[in-house]
């Protein structure tokens, strides 16, 4: 048979799946429970509070929160791709001027939903930029994307003068949230410095770092700073150049850093009529930027912040203006954010680093249609399906458990040719003192319909006590408010009862209900149909 007869079968796939209960692979840290986006302004709208509580709900593990434009200047108000605080201003004398107003606004925001900020030191305060054009962009969803290079964008005038506003910056903090709450954040500076955020040369960054990260610990000696951030690196020379640069420059001036960041991008496309996602892009540009990173054995022991890892590179860039982004609002979004996060591990693992977090730029974007393609978490207050996909991976925990699948795809084979042809039908799972959490998910690069998984989990190694279970569910017909919006005729002024009954299908639904199950000699065998672009987190507790 070959691949494109398989990806056209119309019978089932039947597929097994063990878990061995009693062979433990190492500790389980979660990843994937960082999120960020460009626009803080939104941070603390009635929508933005709400969602912020959600994501510290997703695990017992506080969230990790990284937003653009912390220092730029403007009127706080929040528009596509922009953000401000005008944290900084200058008399007529060129005297600097603190105004905090619009940060402690933001701050407050996340300590009251117990979050944990990654502080990002950027971008360029108005009164210290000589760009040769406008300060602000007016960039829409149709434009380039390089219009929003701008004022913002360009190197500090006064490292001076910078320097010392991160220091009172980071002081502030601490005088309002504690040294020690503080000094537990951590802290970055700027955001792609070899795409459309800096203007400036790679030595200029390197000398704008230097000051950003000594000021930083003047302030808060305990504070862990990290960059540069740079862009996707697979086949991308110029993310590269950027990469080796900086860390030869952090190597060769013992420069302060506590991490190392990169971004990672996926590259989706419209094929034959329907949306063909690009996992192996995201999963290149990782392995490329981990390699480039051995390449300094002085820094090898620094975990990684991965702060941007994402199907694309553009979350305000509506499916309405670009088809191709139309995977974001149903259950294809969370199918790949779970499959591209357990490929994340598996490749910090091959490398032998440390990945702390992987950034989810997605939040929100108030005023806009309902479901109107952007890349979001929650639309108008309605949880997407992905954000169901984040609450299954919160319920992992504990230790990882040794597991296999017959129809696992190989990591080398995803990174050459995605997942085309035959699916990734896979798992992972974890044991805590409780029990044992089972995520298995049907994911394909093609946005259309396929055969459905006919699975059986045979879990061995239980032990003699009972066994009961918990069967949570997103795909197309569960935890996805998008096929609820769809049948409701796609209202834009949902009210009343028909709101409730969208914003309680953003929710995590678990079907078939709670159930004791056998237990015969240590082993438990479970059924599980599992359509594509689902995923399924099965619970056993003692």
């Amino acid at each position: 048979m070959t691949v494109q007869e398989d990806t056209r079968m119309s019978s089932p796939y039947d597929v097994t799946i063990s878990v061995h209960a009693n062979r433990p692979t190492g500790k389980y840290e979660p990843l994937w429970n960082w999120f960020g986006y460009d626009e803080p302004n939104y941070t603390y709208s009635p929508h933005g509070r709400k969602l912020l509580k959600e994501l510290t709900e997703l695990s017992p593990e506080p969230p990790r929160i990284r937003a653009h434009n912390l220092l730029t200047s403007g009127d706080g108000l929040p528009a596509l791709k922009w953000g401000s605080t005008n944290a900084y201003t200058e008399d007529a004398s060129g005297n600097p001027v603190y105004d905090w107003t619009i940060i402690d606004k933001i701050f407050d925001t996340y300590v009251e939903a117990g979050n944990i900020p990654l502080i990002q030191i950027g971008f360029t305060p108005e009164a210290l930029s000589d760009f040769g054009g406008p300060y602000r962009h007016q960039w829409e969803p149709a434009d380039k994307y390089a219009t929003i290079t701008t004022g913002w964008t360009a190197p500090p005038n006064d490292l001076k003068k910078w320097g010392d506003l991160i220091e009172a910056w980071a002081r502030h903090l601490a005088e309002r949230y504690g040294e020690d709450v503080v000094s537990s954040w951590p802290w970055e500076v700027w955001n792609e410095p070899d795409g459309h955020y800096w203007t400036g040369t790679i030595p200029q960054f390197c000398e704008m770092y230097d000051v950003s990260a000594k000021a930083l610990k003047r302030a808060l000696p305990k504070a862990r700073v990290g960059g540069p951030h740079t862009c996707g690196a697979f086949a991308n020379e110029k993310a590269q150049t950027f990469l080796r640069a900086f860390l030869k420059h952090v190597v060769d001036n013992k420069s302060p850093i506590d991490f190392l960041a990169f971004h990672a991008k996926g590259n989706p496309v419209i094929y034959e009529g329907h949306v063909r996602m690009g996992l192996h892009k995201q999963l290149r540009d990782i392995e490329t930027n981990l390699a480039i990173i051995n390449e300094f054995p002085e820094l090898r022991h620094l975990p990684v912040v991965i702060g941007e890892s994402d199907p694309e590179g553009c979350a305000a860039c509506s499916a309405r203006v670009h088809p191709q982004n139309g995977y974001r609002n149903g259950p294809l979004y969370g199918v790949y954010v779970v499959e591209s996060m357990i490929r994340t591990y598996e490749l910090a693992r091959r490398a032998n680093i440390h990945i702390e977090g992987a950034v989810t730029w997605a939040f929100l974007f108030d005023d806009q249609p309902y479901f109107d393609g952007f890349r979001d978490l929650a639309t108008n207050g309605v949880d997407k399906a992905v954000l169901n996909g984040f609450r299954m991976l919160g319920k992992l925990g504990g230790e990882w458990l040794e597991s296999e699948s017959d129809y696992r795809r190989d990591i080398e084979d995803i990174m050459s040719h995605g997942v085309r042809g035959k699916p990734d039908i896979n798992v992972v799972a974890t044991r805590d003192d409780k029990g044992i959490s089972i995520l298995v998910w049907h994911y394909h690069d093609d946005d259309e319909a396929g055969p459905t998984a006919n699975i059986t989990v045979n879990l061995d190694g239980w032990g003699d006590k009972s066994a009961s279970l918990k069967h949570f569910r997103m795909d197309e017909e569960h935890s996805n408010a998008f096929g609820v919006w769809k049948a409701m005729g796609k209202p834009q002024n949902p009210a009343g009862e028909d709101y409730a009954r969208l914003e309680a299908s953003g929710k995590l639904a678990e079907i078939d209900g709670e159930a004791s199950v056998k237990v015969d000699d240590g082993r438990v065998a479970l059924k599980v149909s599992l359509p594509r672009q689902g995923v399924s987190l099965l619970r056993l507790d003692w």
